[in-house]
């Protein structure tokens, strides 16, 4: 077995690529992450250098991992600042790291992607392995890999990876033949409260529409990409960690995995949300608006996604990382894994009791967010 790293996926054609990633996981495909290094959201400059891992036998690709050099620690969505922080404090350097992660995304799914039939805990093994090996020899402090599904987990905390928990909130289709059907399990007073959402919104005079990619055409994507600049620079002081260049190339090579919705105000566009889509998944990504509306967001950003998942007979939303709101709306706590092993032994050793004492904590909030949800308690609670 041997294992390669290229420094920009123009080293391996979209075919080759795909054809050990999968192409119904939109985050592994060769055209999002090409997309990602080509507009300059992902790339050297901005601090996310491409070393893709590739694993061949005899000539043949037989896994491949997206992995990144980072050099600081933004658009991760598991947060390792203090660690970071308390490497300077002792006047070593916490980067350049290696990153198995998908930029800016973080929704579960697979990280290290192997072709059918190949025995991916040994795979897993021999790449940590050389990772390892390669991070000894270098000026790279540490390994990390984010969001990998609890399968390709395992095989990491096989190989000596420790294991850190998080939670997210997420939707799931039990059935449902519509909206009105999801909102029966609700009780009474929660049930009331999500309508008056809904209805404030019509309210206002606000409708929305929904387009799958191949209706969105560059007028939307314009209108698009103006929202989620404005709404990155009224929230954080920057225009986003994405680009017109990145939405122009993801429509163009992924249409199928594609859904946008788009509010409009007395005819006037004024804010919409772009969410991915697999065989089973929709995955809620990105958001913006002109102005701001009394729950906007959550029918642009939420109702609306719900409803194409019940449409469409999707079995999972993933609306994104973080917001407790989303939990008296029926999106359900959910524990997330990541991966990390760091070089030195004695900040190993720390951040691992960390990680344990942690994990109680995780547990208890998905406890008690649980018991927020706004489900019927009983079926007499009607």
């Amino acid at each position: 077995m041997k294992i390669e790293f290229i420094d920009s996926l123009s080293a391996i054609s979209a075919a080759a690529w795909n054809a050990v990633a999968g192409t119904d996981y939109p985050f592994t495909r060769h055209e999002f992450l090409y997309a990602l290094e080509q507009s300059g959201a992902a790339d050297a400059d901005s601090g996310w250098q491409p070393l893709h891992a590739l694993i061949k036998r005899d000539g043949e690709l037989i896994a491949v991992m997206p992995l990144y050099l980072k050099y600081h620690s933004y658009g991760e969505y598991v947060f390792d600042w203090a660690w970071a922080d308390a490497y300077q404090r002792y006047g070593r350097r916490y980067y350049p790291k290696l990153l198995g992660a998908i930029p800016f995304t973080p929704a579960t799914g697979p990280r290290l992607c192997v072709l059918a039939g190949e025995d991916s805990a040994l795979i897993a093994a021999q790449l940590i392995a050389a990772l390892r090996k390669k991070i000894d020899s270098t000026d790279i402090s540490s390994l990390h890999i984010l969001f990998p599904n609890a399968l390709a987990g395992e095989s990491f905390a096989q190989a000596g990876m420790s294991e850190r928990w998080g939670a997210q909130y997420h939707w799931f289709n039990r059935g449902y033949s519509n909206f009105d059907d999801f909102l029966a399990t609700f009780a009474s007073r929660k049930r009331k409260n999500l309508r008056k959402e809904r209805e404030r919104v019509i309210e206002q005079d606000i409708t929305i529409t929904v387009l799958d990619g191949e209706q969105i055409g560059a007028a939307e994507w314009k209108l698009f990409h103006h929202f989620y600049e404005l709404t990155y620079a009224k929230r954080s002081g920057h225009g986003g960690y994405l680009n017109a260049e990145f939405f122009r190339r993801i429509g163009a090579a992924l249409p199928q995995h594609i859904v946008m919705t788009l509010a409009y105000w007395r005819g006037e566009a004024i804010g919409g949300a772009l969410y991915f889509r697999d065989s089973t998944t929709l995955y809620g990504r990105y958001w913006g608006c002109v102005r701001e509306f009394d729950f906007l967001h959550f029918e642009a950003c939420y109702y609306q996604g719900i409803e194409y998942c019940i449409r469409h007979q999707l079995a999972h939303f993933d609306p994104g990382a973080q917001g407790e709101h989303k939990i008296q709306r029926g999106f359900e706590p959910i524990k997330t894994l990541s991966y990390h092993w760091l070089k030195d032994k004695n900040f190993r050793h720390a951040i691992d009791d960390f990680l344990l004492r942690e994990q109680p904590t995780i547990t208890e909030h998905i406890a008690a967010a649980a018991e927020l949800l706004p489900f019927k308690q009983t079926q007499n609670d009607n």
